[in-house]
């Protein structure tokens, strides 16, 4: 009698052994798809990390940009860091903290950093701005509490600096994003993120800068939509004031 093919071969233990090579392939797909961004590895000087790791950097893959906006590859194709910082060492080795030079909330450092994204706006899914004034989207209007607009606004140091002159919102997620508001000094409109200020007593009241430092706000460029880019700068020098706006905030608090 002449043994079937697989008369002697182990079905189970072959089973067991693709599955291993085929879940350590899997992980080095994967792996590799997470390295498209920030890769290769910089030590703190910006030069070329001396352990780059175990992967190789991934191969170009081309990405198609919804709505028109073109074509994108990576990793070749991701953002240069940015460079010129206004930071120096305190200490000689690698993962001691950098100290900022000048003035870290407008150089955009420490918890006043931001990144370079897409100087476009968030879209929804037809391609849309996302957030928009609220005076521009004329199927929308507040329905629950006060209408901030008119409000005075109240920096850190109790100072009237502007007034609320409109409400941005994210039409799809139907909330309120930014309050927009004109300096008192005519020095233009600026925008707030409402999660760094707080509607108390009739006023708007923005705890984390003082008044002599709303003139520095980054602006947005147009009236009706604020790109990526110009979100970052804005949540990022407010986020910073927290620390920086005074030097006794830098202190220890305990």
């Amino acid at each position: 009698m002449v043994d079937a093919f697989v008369g002697n071969l182990d079905l189970a233990s072959l089973t067991l052994w693709l599955f291993w090579i085929f879940f350590a392939l899997l992980i080095f797909y994967i792996q590799r798809e997470n390295m498209r961004e920030g890769y290769p590895l910089e030590d703190d000087d910006g030069n070329p990390s001396a352990n780059q790791g175990l992967f190789p950097v991934p191969d170009d893959k081309t990405f198609i940009l919804p709505h028109g906006r073109g074509e994108i590859s990576f990793p070749s194709g991701q953002k240069a860091e940015r460079s010129d910082l206004a930071l120096e060492r305190t200490n000689v080795a690698n993962g001691f903290p950098f100290e900022p030079t000048g003035n870290p909330m407008t150089d955009g450092v420490g918890p006043a950093s931001w990144v370079p994204r897409r100087d476009d706006p968030e879209r929804d899914a037809k391609g849309h701005p996302k957030i928009v004034p609220l005076s521009h989207a004329t199927a929308f209007h507040i329905n629950a509490g006060r209408n901030p607009v008119g409000l005075p606004v109240v920096s850190g140091d109790k100072q009237v600096v502007g007034t609320v002159t409109d409400v941005w919102i994210d039409e799809p997620e139907q909330l309120a994003r930014y309050f927009e508001y004109e300096l008192a000094d005519g020095g233009g409109k600026r925008l707030v993120p409402v999660t760094m200020m707080r509607l108390w007593g009739g006023k708007v009241i923005v705890q984390s800068i003082y008044a002599h430092q709303f003139a520095d706000i980054p602006k947005h460029a147009s009236d009706t939509q604020v790109t990526l880019l110009e979100e970052e700068k804005i949540c990022a020098y407010y986020g910073g004031g927290y620390l920086y706006a005074a030097s006794s905030r830098q202190d220890p608090q305990i």
